[in-house]
């Protein structure tokens, strides 16, 4: 996989851009698909920020897992990179407290994984 659009940022590569070329497989959770079921996945894969206020914002290390978020119209989507090199869409919020509360809680999103 490999990013379309590295024109931003006068071409200096982010850090889920420099992951990207690694990433082996796409995997959508069930509680993602249940917060986002309508959500374009390539939006993410292929780049684009067009569609999004922030894209790939790194947030944090959670174990071996590079944790991310994007947010479009308000909805804040958390996505990670395991050691395996597997994009994992975790889960989508409504509102900035709800994903601030999912970030926090580390055995959450550790659940979240190995429930796939």
């Amino acid at each position: 996989m490999e990013c379309k659009n590295l024109e931003k940022n006068d071409g200096v590569k982010t850090h889920f851009e420099n992951e990207i070329k690694k990433i082996k497989e796409v995997i959508l959770t069930k509680r993602f698909q249940k917060d986002a079921p309508y959500f374009d996945v390539e939006e993410v894969t292929g780049c684009e920020h067009l569609h999004f206020t922030r894209q790939h914002k790194f947030e944090k290390h959670v174990g071996d897992l590079h944790i991310f978020r994007a947010l479009k119209k308000g909805v804040h989507f958390v996505y990670a990179i395991d050691k395996e090199f597997r994009l994992i869409f975790l889960r989508a919020f409504k509102n900035f407290k709800g994903y601030e509360k999912f970030l926090g809680d580390e055995r959450e999103i550790l659940k979240e994984v190995r429930n796939i």
